[in-house]
């Protein structure tokens, strides 16, 4: 899930598995896969990285350690 903003300045959250296109008409156009259009203040590209980063952390696992932080010693 992304945390995105309507236009009239309510944040959702978005499931961006259901994200089928990012259009900007000059507002920003979410348009799901259900068919359902969202329009929020943020740009394609801000939806886009927002994506991309909820998709690589989910990734990472939930255990995922900070930049810099020393590995686990094995036992």
């Amino acid at each position: 899930m992304i945390r995105v903003t309507r236009l009239d300045g309510a944040p959702i959250l978005l499931n961006c598995d259901l994200v089928q296109w990012v259009e900007e008409t000059p507002d920003t156009v979410v348009v799901l896969t259900t068919g359902e259009r969202v329009l929020v203040r943020e740009s394609a590209d801000e939806v886009a990285r927002r994506a991309l980063d909820f998709k690589r952390a989910v990734a990472a696992g939930p255990v995922a350690r900070a930049v810099g932080e020393p590995e686990a010693a094995e036992c």
